[in-house]
């Protein structure tokens, strides 16, 4: 009896140890189904630039000591390969709604699938670090989605209304919760800098709205005194006061059911038929301790990265270096740190950062020399030990420089500027420099040239509010005019006035208007009369009779 007793005993054993190791299994088949090692289409819609960050296989993250821990494997979970697996795990937020906002944003992140796995291509630099600091400040790890919604995880992006960054602070609030922003820096950028902030902020909004995640994400959108009197509103009128309930802007009326939106397809990818990107659940990146500054082309010769790979996981620097006073961190991906902590070891500190003797010339103010090195008075005072901004002819001063060729920081600020106003937004469109003067305004540009303050703002990577300082370089995409020609091939045309011509004369020649000829070069156009060498751009029909 007692024999057969044990044998029972052992037979039960047994069979249990096999469900546990069959549940972990049937874990890491779901990890597999989901994953995706093909290649994502580059998006570069937004900063182009492309991203080159290779797909992972769920395989690749296999190790050679699972055979070693297979005791350990049976008795114990092991967390996901694959960080979405992870993110669905901290979902909070109630995400059974049925609501037609939220079925509008369903249908439409459904029909742009690809839009999708672009936002995780370019998300998958940060998203272990933002599900990690997520789940420490205790947040619904849902939010980790709310970038795609501000910026499609664009680092750089900037609106009209001038936030920045992946989680879109205005300046203020950039400010408010420590966001440096300066010449060399803005901390609305920087991945760690601008989440911490975002974290601090979110959790605030959400105890000032008594723990409602929906109130607080609509406030982070239109501001908690916009959902706070919207609140008010409805209970003097007697009116629910939940998100769905609320009179707010229609940009706000959207941005909660967005989120819901893409959580949901997160949550139940299969029913959207959509594949998540696999993105490890380990991280892609580690913060090193710099020093002092650091020429960001020399830092990727260090870490044996691209120089584009350094600025994507340090966005926060404008320049062709890192900030004189701090942030003294890098981040570098997690697979270079070590050689790039070994090579930081070995450069002398005077040795990070190329430098140039210059001698003060008869006509050089400081302001003019910092501009023509493209660094800053505040710099140059700082290293020259200067007690005021006078100098003298003669005087001798040491000036930091890139290090490279100052195109190849492709996506300083500078640069990413310059890509940015060469992109013309249509086929046959005439692109215009105009060179700001004083008393200028958005308006009145815009309005000059037939457009809106909004689209020139975003042909020029501006905000509405940006000051327009004498001298700033814009440009302006103007459309060809139809001509009232059945047929018509607009070309642009550089033309160089000879001796007797005049404006007058050029329009007739090419048969455009004089306003236009004046309006498409205003410099030259702005002049009572041409010189001979002076060039004009036209548009020109070059089929239409």
């Amino acid at each position: 009896m007692i024999k057969h007793f044990l044998w029972v005993l052992f037979i039960s054993l047994v069979l249990s140890g096999c469900q546990t190791a069959s549940n972990v299994q049937n874990e890491n088949s779901t990890t597999d189904l989901e994953s995706d090692s093909d290649a994502v289409e580059a998006d570069v819609q937004q900063t182009g630039f492309i991203d080159t960050v290779p797909p992972v296989s769920p395989d690749d993250e296999a190790t050679s000591s699972d055979d070693q821990q297979a005791d350990v494997v049976a008795s114990e979970p092991q967390p996901p390969k694959d960080l979405w697996v992870r993110m669905r795990q901290g979902f909070a937020l109630d995400l059974d709604i049925n609501k037609p906002r939220l079925s509008s944003q369903l249908r439409w992140y459904s029909s742009h699938l690809n839009y999708l796995d672009r936002v995780s291509v370019r998300g998958q630099r940060y998203l272990y670090y933002i599900v990690s600091e997520l789940e420490k400040a205790g947040i619904p790890s849902e939010i980790a989605l709310l970038p795609i919604v501000e910026s499609g995880f664009d680092p750089f992006g900037y609106s009209h209304g001038r936030a920045s960054g992946p989680w879109q602070f205005i300046p203020s609030t950039g400010q408010m919760y420590g966001l440096d922003q300066n010449w060399w820096y803005d901390g609305r950028r920087d991945i760690i800098g601008s989440t911490q902030a975002a974290i601090a902020y979110l959790t605030r909004l959400n105890k000032m709205f008594d723990g409602n995640w929906l109130q607080a994400l609509a406030a982070y959108n239109s501001g908690e005194g916009t959902v706070s009197r919207a609140i008010r509103k409805n209970k003097r009128a007697g009116k629910p006061t939940d998100f769905w309930s609320l009179d707010l802007p229609s940009e706000t009326r959207a941005y909660v059911p967005k989120l819901l939106a893409l959580a949901k397809i997160i949550k139940d990818p299969k029913k959207y038929h959509y594949k998540t990107h696999f993105i490890a659940n380990k991280p892609y990146f580690e913060s090193v301790n710099i020093g002092g500054q650091l020429d960001l082309a020399q830092a990727a010769e260090m870490a044996d990265i691209s120089i584009d790979e350094v600025y994507l996981l340090n966005p926060g620097f404008n320049q062709w270096a890192t900030a004189p006073d701090g942030p003294h961190r890098l981040l570098i991906p997690i697979k270079k740190a070590k050689l790039f902590r070994k090579k930081l070891a070995e450069i002398p500190a005077d040795e990070r950062v190329t430098w140039v003797r210059y001698s003060v010339k008869a006509g050089d103010n400081l302001l003019l020399v910092a501009k023509n090195h493209n660094t800053t008075v505040s710099v140059l005072e700082e290293v020259n030990k200067m007690s005021s901004t006078m100098i003298r002819v003669g005087q001798e001063l040491m000036i930091p420089v890139a290090g490279n060729k100052i195109e190849s920081y492709t996506l300083s600020s500078h640069q990413r500027l310059l890509a940015k106003q060469s992109r013309a937004p249509g086929r046959n469109r005439i692109k215009i420099n105009y060179t700001v003067k004083a008393g200028d305004s958005l308006w009145l540009i815009a309005n000059r040239y037939d457009t809106d303050t909004k689209t020139l703002a975003r042909w020029n990577n501006m905000g509405l509010a940006d000051p327009l300082h004498p001298g700033k370089k814009l440009v302006v995409w103007l459309e060809p005019k139809d001509n009232n020609s059945n047929r018509s091939v607009m070309k642009r045309v550089v033309y160089t006035i000879r001796s007797g011509d005049s404006l007058a004369m050029v329009a007739n020649k090419f048969r455009v208007s004089l306003n236009d000829i004046r309006k498409w070069n205003p410099i030259v156009g702005g002049k009572k009369y041409v010189q001979p060498g002076d060039k004009v751009t036209l548009l020109v029909n070059v089929v239409g009779g």
